[in-house]
């Protein structure tokens, strides 16, 4: 009998998890200064437009395209929000979500948790977020890692985020660990802005003053933003190897698995777990971990997600497992959804894996298109 690759056996327990219902979706919302910055990001037409970008795109997730949402989506250079799309996919697979605010301008006017912690300043400042801001942060993190593995052992959490100016924040926290990955890393600009962000690191990087690649938590507080805090101790709280509380002696709670529903940001988190994880526990950790994106960011040409988990899977010396969604809207009727497929749109709000986990349950990817297609029209009318 041929060995199961570690990719099928994922898929194979994803879709198991989908298919006894336990399976949920986590939204963190996030916010930095950086997004402030001219030229940085398109998560929103002005500065100003993305303040309020995370809360709109929380709303149209929870509410859908034909509500009337209190937070208008930001006007866009081109296309529409990828919450559309996780609108669709979260209907055709009845799945649960929950919406945290780790840290932004602006709070979603639907349901959610709030921890009532600012935003990040700019990382070109080398001190972005306060020690205890980070701290309190990755706390709430692990004990909802660990009342979710309680509540749902063997489910699956998918993990996504919208925070503006986010791949700017994740090239910073990588290059901070010490990995070279100027020009891989993604964005919401058509053309990634890779000098702008390579100079922002290094004013970031000069400013923190021998900030040491060995010490992920202070490359954190001087670099990163709220999500990446949060979701640290997410994964934190999700795989940690002690049993829970009453349990038999040795007794542990199946493993869940966890869905990182993005690209850039995404890996960013990935090798932060992985940094501060003990040695024993990271290949456990990347086995039942998989981050899944879009095909716009799978096959960026201005970027490559292929090589950013490569040089992560080199550093800790294992392989990430990832896979990208088969949807595409170049049948699509709407030119909101077409600009998808000339690069103005790619990623965010967990649209790549949301779409994938639709795969899984059977949906066809046209069909998928189909039903974006007419919720778009939809919003648009709105």
């Amino acid at each position: 009998m041929i060995p199961s690759k570690p990719g099928d056996v994922w898929r194979a327990q994803a879709r198991n998890a989908l298919g006894q219902g336990k399976a949920q979706l986590l939204l963190v919302l996030g916010a930095t200064a950086t997004a402030a910055v001219p030229g940085i990001s398109a998560a929103g037409a002005t500065p100003a437009a993305r303040q309020f970008t995370a809360a709109a795109d929380a709303e149209l997730l929870l509410l859908g395209p034909r509500a009337q949402r209190p937070h208008a989506l930001p006007p866009l250079p081109a296309g529409v929000s990828p919450a559309l799309i996780s609108w669709v996919a979260l209907q055709a697979l009845a799945l649960p979500a929950l919406v945290l605010d780790a840290g932004c301008a602006v709070a979603p006017a639907v349901p959610h948790l709030r921890l009532g912690l600012p935003p990040a300043q700019c990382l070109s400042s080398g001190a972005a977020m306060a020690p205890a801001a980070v701290a309190r942060r990755r706390a709430m993190g692990q004990r909802l890692g660990r009342g979710w593995r309680r509540r749902q052992p063997g489910g699956l959490l998918v993990l996504a985020e919208c925070v503006p100016g986010g791949t700017s924040t994740a090239e910073a926290l990588l290059t901070g660990l010490g990995l070279d990955v100027q020009g891989l890393l993604s964005g919401s600009l058509r053309s990634p802005p890779h000098g702008l962000r390579a100079q922002l690191v290094a004013e970031g990087l000069a400013k923190a003053k021998g900030l040491d690649p060995d010490d992920p938590l202070a490359v954190l507080c001087a670099l990163g933003d709220p999500m990446q805090a949060l979701a640290l101790g997410l994964l934190e709280g999700l795989f940690e190897a002690a049993a829970e509380p009453g349990a038999e002696a040795g007794a542990e709670l199946p493993e869940p698995l966890l869905l990182l529903a993005g690209g850039s940001q995404m890996a960013a988190v990935l090798a932060l777990a992985l940094a501060l994880a003990p040695p024993a526990q990271r290949h456990r950790l990347a086995a039942r971990t998989a981050l899944v994106t879009t095909a716009w960011v799978a096959e960026e040409p201005g970027s490559n997600l292929a090589e950013l988990l490569q040089r992560i899977g080199q550093r800790w010396q294992l392989q990430p497992l990832s896979f990208s969604s088969s949807l595409r809207f170049a049948g699509c009727g709407q030119q909101a959804l077409r600009d998808y497929e000339a690069g103005y749109v790619k990623e965010g709000v967990g649209a790549g894996g949301l779409a994938f986990l639709c795969e899984l349950a059977g949906i066809e990817p046209e069909l998928l298109a189909a039903a974006c297609d007419r919720a778009c029209a939809q919003l648009l009318a709105a």
